[in-house]
């Protein structure tokens, strides 16, 4: 390599020609094409040329030259097709020089120019051959179709990149443009980007379309979805997040209406039991349309029966049919201040496996034999035909606590059961619950609901009551089923009814976790030796498995296994988890809501901890628990202060409070 000769190298994706002006060593000084001195070292060379260039002439005069020689070579190179060079070599596999490759490629004589043509048309086209150290690999097939699989794809990549960061930048800069002038797969690139972050396989693509459309957040993306309709304002994101549907697959309302339409008569069944002739009644909030438990009572000469019945779901939803693993996928009806999700379809959860009043049901009974002083003399778990002869509210339940029959005897019953289970161990949470909804015109409604209160404390031991006997039933004939269970809590801090509001807190948090399992253990906060939840089929998959394994003691389908009730409980655990996260969550949002229109208001809160930067306090109204700067205060657990709402974010998640 001499002064003159005329060399090629790669360069930012391009393929630069030059020539050299001074030789030390392996380094060069060259004089580009574009005017420009480099210095470069020799094995970056894709190309050296055997004629050397005329130095004598000047430096403009030595540019021009090597332009028009980077453009002939390039005329050259496109008379070259890569492709067919490909299908005549690759089956050989063998590596390629630059000069035989050339000879492959023009007929004699060949020439610098030749060679170099043969390089650029290589690199520009570089689907078939890998280049590299002089010499050519053709790829194989299979590479070939995944480069040209790749190749498609980046292409696919950018025309989406291009429109989908001109419609986000009119959007959010124009105003102008619909949802329906972009293509949807944009729109699920940008979705899954809000909802997942940085987790979201679309991650890259689509910040690239957050940077074309000169967006600087991700938040921009929920304010172009809003002004578009593809989102309201107050969109749930967490069942995006969740893949939760509120809409249920066609096969599974195919077959809800088979099941409407081609129900058998369970009343002929011969192991059922007819109790149509008991005055069974249902309490319930007032917007309740799914009722699954009911509730009777009989005087009898040496005391009462108390019936409690549970519509038989399994009866129409059969193991594995299609409602049933559309079930398990869901584990639990979601309810929400702006929204119910159920499990089973509506025409069945509010109208066939529900206990309307009026209405011939299929029905699981726990038939309570009590003595005067409401002491268990006996218990039976059957099949039932059951019929509702009265619904009624929590309100109108406790209108008539004291004052008539069933109501006031079944209170003095539930209060009685109530103190067994306290002198048992059972921890009693006294604390409130904030209901929120929204009202037909958007207003949010807030109010507290008094757990307390007889029609609710009633029908919460009943149905204590009825699970704890339905899991000692299936454990006396050895069945396994979802017991639910809880070791003794961490520590004890009062025995009985406490109603102090920050004794109640503190007790909550000693509570220990409860536990799943296939096995009857002890619950020590309910104060009972086993428990299963069977009260709500309608609503909770867990009920619905139990059911089954009690109708196969009374002599239905064949019980799950052991070993298929742990699989089944695997599968059920990430929904059942799913839904307690989406059911807080939004009631949080809509408090969250609430509180954006209380800046500047005052409320109650106490405190329950003391820690390094902030204490943290409830707001008693409205039973949330969050933190207040500790900067300038002086205050323990338990002191009752007033704070003032600050700020507050229901998308963001977002609370400010100072005391």
């Amino acid at each position: 390599m001499n002064i003159g000769s005329i060399v090629e190298y790669i360069d930012q994706q391009k393929i630069i020609c030059a020539v050299v002006l001074q030789v030390k060593q392996q380094r060069l000084r060259l004089l580009t094409e574009n005017n420009r001195e480099v210095n470069l070292s020799a094995s970056r060379l894709t190309h050296l040329s055997r004629t050397p260039m005329d130095m004598s002439g000047t430096r403009d005069f030595q540019v021009k030259a090597l332009k028009r020689k980077a453009a002939s070579r390039e005329r050259l190179a496109s008379t070259i097709d890569v492709q067919e060079m490909w299908e005549l070599l690759h089956d050989e596999g063998d590596d390629i020089d630059v000069a035989t490759m050339t000879d492959f490629c023009f007929d004699p004589p060949v020439t610098s120019d030749s060679g170099a043509a043969v390089v650029r048309a290589f690199f520009n086209d570089k689907l078939y051959f890998k280049f590299g150290k002089g010499v050519f690999t053709p790829f194989t097939d299979q590479q070939v179709e995944n480069r040209v699989k790749q190749i498609k794809e980046a292409e696919e990549r950018e025309r989406l990149i291009d429109h989908g960061g001109t419609w986000l930048r009119r959007i959010l800069k124009e105003n102008a443009g619909s949802a329906d002038d972009v293509d949807p797969q944009i729109l699920t690139i940008l979705q899954d980007y809000y909802v997942f972050e940085k987790e979201s396989r679309h991650a890259a693509t689509a910040k690239s379309i957050l940077a074309k459309a000169g967006a600087d957040s991700a938040e921009q993306i929920f304010t172009a979805f809003v002004d578009t309709g593809v989102w309201s304002k107050d969109e749930n994101i967490d069942l995006i997040r969740m893949e939760i549907s509120s809409q249920f697959p066609e096969p599974v309302m195919e077959q809800a209406e088979k099941i409407i339409s081609t129900a058998t008569a369970f009343q002929e069944d011969p192991l059922r039991r007819d109790l149509t002739h008991l005055p069974i009644i249902t309490i319930d909030g007032q917007s309740t349309l799914d009722y699954d438990d009911a509730i009777s009572l009989e005087k009898k000469e040496d005391g009462y029966i108390i019936g409690i019945h549970i519509i038989d779901v399994a009866f129409y939803i059969k193991d594995n049919d299609v409602i049933d693993r559309d079930a398990r996928t869901r584990a639990s009806s979601i309810y929400m201040p702006d929204d119910k999700i159920s499990m089973l379809p509506h025409n069945l959860s509010e109208d066939m496996c529900s206990l309307r009043e009026g209405e011939l049901r299929p029905g699981i009974s726990t038939l309570v034999h009590l003595n005067r002083f409401f002491e268990i003399i006996d218990f039976e778990v059957i099949t039932s035909t059951i019929k509702v002869h009265k619904q009624m509210t929590y309100t109108e339940a406790n209108m008539l606590n004291g004052e008539d029959d069933p109501i006031t005897t079944l209170h003095k019953a539930a209060t009685v059961l109530r103190e067994k289970r306290l002198k048992s161990g059972g921890v009693q949470i006294t604390l409130p619950e904030v209901n929120v909804w929204i009202e037909e015109n958007g207003e949010i409604g807030i109010s507290k609901i008094d757990r307390e209160n007889p029609s609710r404390m009633l029908v919460s031991e009943m149905m204590i009551l009825a699970n704890s006997l339905m899991a000692e039933f299936l454990a006396a004939n050895n069945v396994p089923a979802v017991y639910r269970s809880q070791p003794d809590p961490k520590k004890r801090l009062f025995q009985g009814i406490e109603t102090s509001l920050f004794i109640n807190c503190m007790q909550r948090k000693q509570l220990s976790r409860a536990i799943i399992g296939t096995k009857p253990e002890n619950h020590s906060g309910l104060g009972v030796k086993a428990y299963v939840t069977a009260t709500s089929p309608i609503r909770r998959y867990y009920d619905l498995i139990t059911q089954r394994q009690i109708r196969s003691i009374l002599g239905y389908e064949p019980a799950y296994s052991r070993d298929q009730l742990k699989e089944i409980l695997q599968l059920v655990e990430v929904p059942m988890g799913n839904t307690g996260r989406v059911q807080f969550q939004r009631r949080r949002y809509w408090l969250f809501k609430y509180l954006e229109s209380m800046k500047g208001s005052s409320c109650e809160a106490i405190v329950l901890d003391s820690r390094r930067d902030f204490y943290m306090v409830m707001l008693k109204e409205y039973m949330l628990e969050w933190r207040i700067p500790s900067s300038g205060l002086n205050l323990k657990p338990g002191d009752l202060i007033h704070v003032t709402i600050q700020h507050a974010d229901a998308r963001r998640d977002q609370l400010s409070l100072f005391a």
